[in-house]
């Protein structure tokens, strides 16, 4: 053979050799690579890494506290916590959350406000959060979600304990209720002492004593596995629970006043003069405050927002009503105090009242007139012509000024939140709103509460303890305890009642005496409708308040008007005279018989009080 044709055995082992070296140096290369990889990792980004690590591995995980309870003065249970099974979701467990929302409703039944509700807490959340779904599932529900469980990547259902007011409508405006938290509310919200809690208090006591009845959350260290599943709990801190709060409100006192109110519309507040404990607060029609605590549909809020008849509104304490003759005691006092009239001053009723140079009449409810009508008679009778007389006399600034001591025209002060301040006109005022001045015949309404003059039934109850207590002011209190963590957070007016307090000893004596024969005199306003048969002596002054202009010469008739042009009954009372324990006040919306409500509520109060002191009266001789 040729030989050219003969294997160059050299050349292929230098070959060889060339391609292994190239090989091994490969293979260094990506050896240090490696290691150097491995050494930034491991020990240049060792703790960052690792805190990453233990991030994707350890959760940490808010404990809610328990909410603190709610009672009435007698213990029992107001507002109280009950276990309810909740559909909850952690965004970070699954891949379609829109697939596994149509999962879900087509297992249950899901509204457009729970979906909408549920997308509004998803954006507030923090990372491996559970977002509540639903709440309240019902035995049915769970058995349906457990038995899919598998193919429902993050949904998970948890008992949780939530708002329950046994009582219902019974205590919705005082005590209020909770609900979800909204973006509004996030606004004013810590969001670590919220953590884990899905409601905070919206009105009433749940409101004003939020900071109380929270408590404060818990945290547990939690690990769990790739899939988020909670394998074990490192370390827990147990969260605070809320303190409980008993207050002055009576769950009897406050049946026996819904029951007398029956389906009328009104408000009613009863308190003890004593200590400005608020015995009782009816504002009817009222709403069940549980259908807010998980979150009320749209459909039923806006059927509860645009009826007529106003569930929503506290009218105890928003309520703004002119007090019409419930304030001749304090104009009484007011005339007394001035040196504008003295007991024994007359004036000659012939049923109505002409100011000078006019011919405009104000007349007295009873056209005919009282005759001769001195200040107790007026009050007795709550003649007009009266207090229209001195009201030129007593001049708006002294009717101003002295009104103001007993509250009006100032909120009370009462721990909620919902209070307006009515109105007690002043030539500042109309000059400030209407640019225009004041005008004497405005002043001969304003004595007998009509015209411009507004007072909520919250005020009254406050004047007439003034009164009962013959000029010792106490202010409207539900929480018996006093709480440092909301001390200084209400909203009361401050109110000068040194003069009030002042006030002649004979005066009080004199106007409360008047306020008696309201009651036990033949002659008084509310005698034939409540005199007969007490077993207690109260002092009460009624009043009708008018809803629209009746014309000159025409008189008022129910059956021809409307019924929200009627006009509305008021009556302001406490009892007994001689030992003041209870003073009411009470207003009915278009209608009448303010004064059988006060008399229901307060037989209710104060009849087994008094068989019991007879009693041990009887075992002590």
């Amino acid at each position: 053979m040729p030989q050219d044709t003969l294997k160059d055995h050299g050349a292929e082992k230098r070959l060889v050799n060339t391609r292994i070296w190239v090989a091994v140096g490969l293979m260094a290369l990506l050896g240090m690579g490696l290691i150097s990889r491995l050494f930034y990792l491991q020990v240049v980004r060792y703790n960052e890494l690792s805190t990453q690590s233990d991030e994707n591995r350890l959760l940490l995980q808010p404990i809610p506290p328990t909410r603190g309870l709610i009672y009435d003065t007698n213990c029992k249970l107001l507002a109280m916590n009950t276990p309810s099974h909740i559909l909850s979701i952690v965004r970070e467990q699954t891949r379609d959350l829109e697939g596994l929302l149509a999962s879900i409703s087509a297992l249950l039944p899901l509204s457009e406000g729970e979906l909408h509700r549920f997308h509004q807490r998803l954006k507030r959340r923090r990372p491996y959060e559970a977002v509540p779904l639903k709440f309240d599932l019902t035995e049915e529900e769970i058995a349906r979600i457990t038995v899919n469980l598998f193919r429902l990547p993050g949904v998970d259902i948890n008992a949780e304990l939530i708002r329950r007011y046994p009582e219902g409508e019974l205590f919705a405006h005082s005590v209020g209720y909770v609900g979800r938290i909204n973006d509004q509310d996030l606004k004013k919200l810590d969001p670590a002492i919220y953590s884990g809690t899905h409601t905070t208090g919206k009105i009433g006591v749940e409101r004003s004593y939020e900071a109380v009845l929270l408590g404060k959350p818990g945290y547990q260290e939690v690990e769990t596995n790739a899939r988020g599943r909670v394998l074990r709990v490192l370390k827990q801190e147990k969260p605070v629970p809320g303190k409980d709060i008993n207050l002055y409100l009576d769950i009897n006192l406050q049946k026996a006043a819904v029951k007398a109110i029956g389906d009328r519309r009104g408000a009613l507040v009863a308190m003890d003069p004593k200590t400005g404990g608020v015995m009782a607060m009816v504002s009817n029609p009222s709403f069940d405050p549980n259908l807010f605590v998980t979150g009320i549909d749209t459909k039923t809020f806006n059927a509860l927002n645009r009826d007529i008849e106003r569930p929503l509104y506290n009218r105890a304490s928003l309520g703004e009503y002119p007090p019409a003759s419930t304030v001749k005691p304090v104009m009484g006092l007011a005339l007394l105090a001035n040196d504008v009239v003295t007991p024994e001053d007359k004036i000659f009723d012939k049923g109505w009242f002409q100011l000078p140079g006019s011919d405009h009449r104000f007349r007295n409810w009873n056209r005919s007139g009282h005759g001769w009508v001195d200040l107790p008679k007026a009050i007795t009778v709550s003649n007009d012509t009266y207090f229209y007389i001195q009201a030129g006399k007593l001049g708006i600034d002294n009717l101003h000024d002295f009104a103001s001591q007993f509250g009006f025209g100032h909120r009370t002060g009462i721990d909620i939140r919902e209070e307006r301040p009515g109105l007690l006109p002043s030539r500042e005022w109309k000059q400030g709103v209407y640019g225009e001045t004041w005008y004497p015949g405005e002043t001969v309404i304003a004595i007998i509460g009509q015209g411009y003059m507004l007072a909520t039934p919250l005020q009254l109850v406050e004047s007439t303890a003034l009164i009962a207590n013959r000029g010792r002011y106490v202010q409207p209190r539900l929480v018996k305890e006093d709480i440092p963590e909301v001390q200084g957070e209400f909203w009361g007016d401050d109110i000068e009642t040194d003069n009030a307090d002042d006030t002649d000893a004979m005066n009080w004596e004199l106007i409360i005496e008047a306020m008696e024969d309201v009651v036990h005199s033949p002659q008084g306003t509310a005698n034939w409708r409540i005199g007969k048969g007490l077993k207690y002596r109260m002092a009460a002054k009624t009043g009708t308040a008018q809803v629209v202009s009746i014309a000159q010469g025409e008189e008022y008739d129910a059956e021809q008007l409307k019924e929200f042009e009627r006009d509305h009954s008021l009556f302001v009372a406490f009892a007994p005279v001689e030992d003041p324990q209870i003073a009411i006040a009470v207003i009915l919306e278009n209608s009448n018989g303010a004064s059988n409500v006060a008399r229901d509520v307060m037989d209710t109060f104060l009849l087994p009080r008094l068989s019991a002191r007879q009693n041990t009266t009887k075992e002590d001789t």
